[in-house]
């Protein structure tokens, strides 16, 4: 823009000045005047360089200076080449077309849920065997973004940063920091995520696992080289000591290698019904080279086991296990993430090897009778197996034993029989047992009956005892009773017959005894040989009485009689 400007004002300060030639002598220095001052305005207005509000201008000097030295490719004292400082918004004077270009590029930004990536085109040259930049301090952070701070006193290196931009606007001299973009790393819950840094001094920190806890290994410790694993504390290269939890991070996914691990239970099946799902899942799975690619998955194979006795047959297994968030980075550090091949061979290896073993020393009945115990015992070792990478088991299931059609099956099948023999048996013994107690209760129940029906005859003979007794006693005061009744009539006729006569007297106790019963008579003349008046008259109520009698005992012999028959 500054040179079209110059060029234009040269142009029209010639075109002034040859039509000056043509105006009156007294004129022509008016022209000459007016000519020069086109060209003055047109070559300062050609050193002007303008920057937008959302621009920053990158200066390149072109000429009039010293060439760059050493491989530098940024300015810092007036060399010739792209200028380390840069221009804010607004107009800038003095940058004369030819000896100076001015180039406005857009500021740069970063959005969010982003991360800028720094990587310069100029400063001191990295560290042997470091190819990252220490990271920028807090304090300095805003300094090292300034390319003449970064390039002088800043000494920042060239290469990748390890520092990151955040979101927001940035003005940088684009032709020294070079950013890209790439999205935060996130954490999500149940997870986290083991750095190891790819840039710092050697690591320091031995630690290994004591029971289920990372411990530092301490300087002049006795500890087998096998059991140490190096962590890298901050600054340092390698796996670092502190994993990150859950949460979005604006990490250098460039200086810092991710590795996220889940903390949850996570399970492993080891069953036949999975094993065609992992073989054709394999099959599908190929790398770049064409070459089979490990699988991560938590289906693997059943696991075939060989009793003491010979028998051999399939056992499905699940189990469950997780990564505690401190023993990450021992796991990171010994067996990489927890989907990647080395992870499933440390785990399906202890699992296989310990069911193996376990059942070497058992016999396939008992195997299947003490399931419980399988578990309890695998569980214990398996714990103790993987331990040392970090990993803790929760929980061993043994789902099911043998295999249609296997060996076992048959062996169990015969102690299936033989147990249902065994429980027919018992139950035929307790079924005689129970019969010889009910005869034995029946036979207590009837002598109960026995010696209940035994009291009560001995009590009903005591009872009649008494009775008679009691009769007896009673028939006797009664005898005594009409004894002294009779004793007390006989003596009372006696004196009433003394007064009345023995005839009265016994025609008045005949009347008593009519009454007292009830006697219904019927007057009968009884024909004797003489009529005497009283005499006459007793004798006629004798008969009658008599004849009552003797009709009243007829009576009670017709009654008796069929009772007889």
């Amino acid at each position: 823009m500054g040179m079209g400007v110059l060029i234009a004002a040269v142009v029209l300060a010639f075109a002034v000045l040859v039509a000056s030639v043509k105006l009156p002598a007294a004129l022509r220095g008016i022209g000459a005047i007016l000519a020069l001052a086109i060209f003055i305005i047109g070559l300062l207005g050609s050193s002007t360089a303008y920057v937008g509000p959302n621009e920053v201008g990158i200066v390149t000097k072109n000429i009039m200076g010293s060439s760059l030295k050493d491989g530098k490719i940024i300015a810092t004292d007036g060399e010739m080449g792209v200028q380390a400082d840069v221009l804010p918004p607004g107009w800038h004077f003095g940058y004369w077309p030819g000896v100076y270009s001015v180039a406005s590029e857009e500021l740069t930004q970063i959005k969010a849920d982003e991360v800028g990536l720094i990587e310069t085109s100029d400063g001191i040259p990295m560290p042997v065997n470091q190819l990252f930049a220490p990271e920028f301090s807090q304090a300095e952070f805003q300094q090292m973004l300034d390319a003449r701070h970064f390039l002088t006193a800043g000494k920042g290196f060239k290469g990748k940063q390890t520092a990151v931009l955040t979101p927001g606007t940035y003005r940088l001299n684009t032709k020294l920091f070079r950013v890209r973009t790439v999205a935060q790393t996130e954490v999500l819950a149940g997870e986290v995520a083991v750095l190891k840094s790819n840039f710092g001094t050697p690591p320091t920190l031995r630690v290994r696992m004591v029971g289920a806890a990372l411990t530092e290994v301490k300087d002049g410790e006795n500890v087998p080289e096998d059991q140490i694993v190096r962590l890298a504390r901050a600054g340092e290269m390698g796996i670092l000591a502190e994993p990150l939890p859950p949460g979005k991070y604006a990490l250098n996914t460039d200086a810092f290698t991710v590795t996220e691990l889940w903390t949850t239970e996570m399970p492993a099946h080891y069953t036949a019904e999975h094993s065609a799902n992992l073989q054709i899942s394999s099959q599908n799975q190929q790398s770049e080279k064409g070459q089979q690619k490990f699988v991560a998955t938590n289906d693997e194979r059943e696991i075939t086991v060989i009793t003491s006795d010979g028998f051999q047959f399939p056992v499905d297994v699940s189990i469950t296990y997780l990564v505690p968030a401190k023993n990450a980075p021992m796991v990171v550090a010994r067996l990489g993430d927890d989907e990647g091949e080395r992870f499933r061979n440390a785990l399906n290896s202890a699992v296989r090897s310990v069911f193996r073993n376990n059942a070497e020393k058992m016999k396939a009945l008992d195997y299947v009778n003490q399931r419980s115990q399988q578990e309890h015992q695998s569980m214990t070792m398996m714990s103790e197996e993987m331990v040392k990478y970090g990993i803790k088991i929760a929980s061993v299931r043994i789902r099911a034993v043998g295999g249609q059609g296997s060996a076992l099956t048959n062996l169990l099948k015969t102690q299936q029989d033989r147990e249902i023999a065994k429980q027919e048996l018992i139950t035929t013994i307790e079924q005689q047992k129970a019969a010889e107690q009910k005869k034995a209760l029946t036979r207590t129940t009837q002598e109960g009956e026995e010696e209940k029906r035994l009291a009560t005859a001995a009590y009903s003979v005591k009872i009649a005892n008494e009775e008679q007794k009691r009769k007896i006693v009673e028939a006797e005061a009664e005898a005594q009773a009409i004894k002294l009744k009779a004793t007390a009539q006989a003596a009372a006729y006696e004196e009433i017959a003394k007064q009345i006569g023995k005839s009265n007297a016994a025609l008045i106790e005949i009347l008593k005894i009519v009454g007292e019963r009830n006697i219904q008579i019927a007057p009968r003349v009884m024909v004797t040989g003489e009529s005497r008046g009283a005499d006459s008259a007793n004798t006629a109520l004798i008969g009658t009485m008599l004849d009552r009698m003797v009709s009243d005992e007829s009576k009670n012999e017709a009654k008796t009689e069929p009772a007889k028959k």
